[in-house]
């Protein structure tokens, strides 16, 4: 059955979506040129410019993310859909400074084929560029062949991290070093127990039996291999932080963050109660809950579930990622 949603017209939806998002975010964010989200006090262009891209319908996701100490442009593209090329360029074209700009990937087709083409005619002009691929799912599992894994909530810790450093004076190739070095740490995994609609169509992306959950669940509802009858929080969080742990090799004396990431539905109340089940889990294993984070960062309009995500962390990671920010998404003093 399709979802009641307070929409217009849905050829005009990510416009109107856009205008209102930075009438309630004036003070922090703005509309430039074709559609690109930037920040309304621009940081210092002796500093590395933080760019992405991404679908549109994963609010706060991604243009929540721009900001003071994170996000310097995102590029929206349609619900659920990459942005063109050219769109992403003219990101580049407008963030191209002495200093560098670092382009924020997340593991999709779409957007990996958008920003190789962006990239290729950036390069062309002169610009200096570099990019980050995040792929942190983990229902694809291997790790040394990472290709196949796709780009879930993990981009917001990267954005976090990389653009914390850019806002401290950091090189490219520091910045970039950083936002590498948190990519390998991390790992992702998402479960859903209800699908999710298409606001502009109504149509159902995907569905989930009434009694089960799905664990490894794409972002837009594509397929996982963990179906299995819905358990308690704590028996999922021990599902979940167990399979992420195995995947990122976490012994005792490691220092985590984890974040549980709402996809839409899910309510703060079970994100608390899974984020108490990490912790429960992660005592017994002798692994430090060294940060930890529950809300609504990267959705799917109103799937039921939620991602959790791990990254083992050292000082530097771990003073980056409590560095200050000032988005729509987060703010840090």
């Amino acid at each position: 059955m399709a979802m009641k949603k307070f929409i217009n017209d849905p050829d005009n939806l990510v416009n109107e979506l856009l205008a209102g998002f930075v009438l309630a975010h004036a003070n922090k964010v703005a509309l430039a040129g074709n559609k690109l989200v930037v920040r309304t006090h621009p940081k210092a262009a002796s500093k590395v410019a933080v760019v992405t891209l991404g679908g549109s319908g994963h609010e706060p996701a991604l243009s929540g993310f721009v900001g003071e100490g994170m996000l310097d442009i995102s590029v929206p593209g349609e619900i659920f859909a990459a942005p063109g090329p050219p769109r992403v360029f003219e990101a580049l074209k407008l963030a191209h400074r002495d200093a560098g700009v670092l382009l924020v990937v997340l593991n999709h087709e779409g957007d990996v084929m958008t920003a190789g083409i962006a990239m290729e005619m950036a390069e062309k002009e002169g610009y200096k560029v570099k990019q980050v691929l995040t792929h942190d799912d983990i229902s694809v599992p291997s790790r040394q062949d990472p290709r196949d894994r796709r780009g879930l909530v993990g981009c917001f810790p990267v954005i976090k991290v990389a653009g914390a450093a850019a806002e401290q004076g950091k090189s490219l190739d520091e910045c970039l070093a950083i936002a590498e070095r948190m990519e390998r740490n991390m790992a992702t995994l998402a479960v859903a127990v209800t699908g999710a609609t298409h606001p502009s169509t109504g149509s159902v992306i995907a569905e989930v039996p009434e009694a089960d959950m799905i664990v490894g669940m794409g972002q837009h509802g594509e397929a996982g291999g963990g179906q299995q009858p819905l358990k308690s929080a704590d028996e999922t969080a021990a599902i979940m932080i167990d399979a992420l742990c195995n995947d990122l090799g976490a012994k005792a004396g490691d220092r985590l963050l984890v974040m549980i990431n709402g996809v839409g539905s899910t309510t703060l109340m079970e994100q608390y109660l899974v984020l108490n089940g990490v912790k429960k889990a992660l005592d017994a294993k002798g692994i430090v809950l060294a940060r930890a984070i529950a809300g609504e960062f990267l959705t799917v309009q109103e799937m039921g579930g939620f991602q959790m995500f791990a990254a083992k962390m050292d000082d530097e990671l771990l003073a980056l990622w409590d560095a200050p920010c000032n988005t729509p998404a987060l703010v840090v003093k």
